[in-house]
């Protein structure tokens, strides 16, 4: 249980794709169930769904990075007595 925290604290972003995958899969199969698709045809509307997971969450992380870059370095502002 701990090498699974430690990996999640690790690698946000591969956890959130995990995730998301699964919770788009389910949704998929869900939704296409009574279709009447082919495996071949399932086998490629899975793999396309978990791209597009993975690039929602790449996507998602451009906003933490710019978040990080317009912070920048903390500042040492110093109080000088005048």
């Amino acid at each position: 249980m701990d090498q699974i925290k430690t990996f999640i604290h690790k690698h946000p972003q591969i956890t959130s794709w995990i995730v998301l995958s699964i919770g788009m899969v389910a949704i998929l199969v869900w939704s296409a169930r009574d279709v009447g698709l082919l495996p071949a045809q399932w086998a490629a509307l899975i793999v396309a769904t978990i791209v597009v997971a993975g690039l929602s969450v790449w996507i998602i992380g451009w906003e933490d990075e710019e978040d990080e870059t317009e912070a920048g370095p903390p500042a040492n502002k110093t109080e000088s007595s005048s």
